[in-house]
């Protein structure tokens, strides 16, 4: 029997122009493969629009996933390195400090790219096809936070009988409105608000974020609908030990770059370095597109002459590139303040790379085998950082979440047969 399915495309569709994905870009994408890869699902993508769902398309909707998955993984036709990219290698690859940091251009204002232009490049492209009325389903998904803010979408879900899945990515916004943009943390609130009064079941990606969303949802008198923790899957280019790689001189950080991440103390820490070591620095690569509340990391980068030609910016690297510069470094950094799930560190653990990462609750659930430092701790992270420089430390075995595994999960949870798809794999 077949079982019809809704999935809720809104977020996929607005990221076409995008040439690398978010983590929840990610975790879309793989939900979108997933379910369309089971013969036993009649699959409708949707999206919203004036607060409704309207169905896209399923030969468009088809397509648009594989040319994403193209874009954003890659493979044997993956594009070749930009210039600036091409810079990076070269500049990692020289002795001691190189002649002048590489780093890409900064957003046109500190707040980021103005959401006007967006929209107008979204509309401007190819768009969505939409087909008729939605068909009478028994589940619906949504794992990209899109139109939850307003409750009306679940609601009326909710009276056609559909069961409605939710995933909860984190409770930042609420729980660290500081480091997010204002206003967020009351879009964030409204949106899990909704999702506790009218989801059938929420899924979330660790057990830290279903104890902040318990733990709200009590603050709030409110009883939540079941809660199903469930690592999230890593990509097939970090997902086995890159051991033959080259070693550099230098370490890496994964993420956007804004305030949470904690690199404006990373970088103070690496101004550090520069004065006690000198031409001995490792040089710091940041890889992460520019985000919110960033101004002090960027005073650092823009105006610091002591990190000139040791620290360097990229984002949008590919999957397989991303890898391998992560590969040849001394360790990856994770300093964050707070995280839900920190797929970066995850991947770091997988490859095989030393990691050392912040003392805090998603990192010890997810990489407790990582050297975890409180986040403040300046000079312990100084110590462990100068070691790494002078040996790099080996990681102990490590055991990485897959999507099979996060798959077969959520199929249990919701009591369908985890045989019939399986997660495509890329070579």
């Amino acid at each position: 029997m077949t079982l019809s399915v809704l999935f809720d495309a809104s977020r996929l569709v607005s990221r076409a122009e995008r040439t690398a994905p978010t983590g929840v870009d990610r975790v879309c994408l793989a939900y979108a493969e997933w379910l369309l890869s089971r013969p036993d699902l009649a699959v409708t993508a949707v999206r919203t629009r004036k607060e409704k769902l309207v169905a896209l398309d399923p030969e468009w909707f088809r397509g648009c996933v594989l040319g994403l998955r193209a874009r954003w993984t890659g493979g044997a036709s993956e594009r070749p390195l930009t210039s600036d990219e091409g810079r990076l290698f070269a500049a990692l690859a020289t002795p001691g400090r190189a002649p002048e940091s590489i780093m890409g251009t900064p957003p046109p204002t500190v707040a980021g790219i103005d959401a006007a232009s967006r929209l107008w490049r979204f509309l401007s492209g190819p768009q969505p096809r939409q087909v008729g009325v939605l068909p009478d389903s028994a589940l619906y998904f949504n794992v990209g936070h899109t139109g939850l803010v307003d409750a009306t979408i679940l609601a009326s879900l909710a009276a056609r009988g559909i069961e409605r899945v939710v995933m909860l990515h984190d409770l930042i916004p609420i729980t660290h409105p500081e480091f997010c943009r204002p206003g967020d943390g009351d879009k964030h609130r409204e949106r899990v608000l909704s999702t506790l009064r009218h989801a059938s079941r929420i899924l979330v990606n660790s057990r830290y974020t279903a104890h902040e969303l318990c733990a709200f949802a009590a603050r709030e008198g409110l009883d939540p609908p079941p809660i199903n923790a469930i690592h999230l899957g890593l990509e097939s280019s970090f997902v086995s030990a890159r051991n033959d790689a080259p070693k550099g001189r230098y370490f890496v950080h994964v993420g956007t770059i804004e305030a949470r991440k904690n690199l404006a103390f990373l970088l103070t820490l690496w101004r550090r370095l520069a004065e006690k070591r000198g031409a001995e620095a490792p040089q710091l690569v940041l890889v992460g597109r520019y985000g919110w509340e960033n101004e002090a990391v960027l005073d650092h980068l823009e105006r610091s002459p002591p990190l000139r030609g040791l620290v360097h910016q990229a984002s949008d690297l590919p999957d397989s590139v991303l890898a391998d510069l992560m590969a040849g470094a001394c360790a990856v950094l994770a300093p964050s303040s707070v995280e839900g799930f920190d797929l970066p560190a995850v991947e770091a653990c997988a490859l095989g790379i030393p990691l050392i990462a912040s003392d805090i609750p998603a990192h010890r659930e997810l990489v407790p085998g990582a050297q975890l430092i409180d986040p403040l701790d300046g000079v312990g992270w100084l110590a462990a950082i100068e070691a790494a420089m002078q040996r790099r430390p080996k990681p102990p075995p490590y055991s990485a979440p897959s999507w099979s595994d996060h798959f077969a999960g959520v199929s249990a949870a919701l009591g369908l047969d985890p045989a019939p798809g399986a997660v495509r794999t890329r070579s």
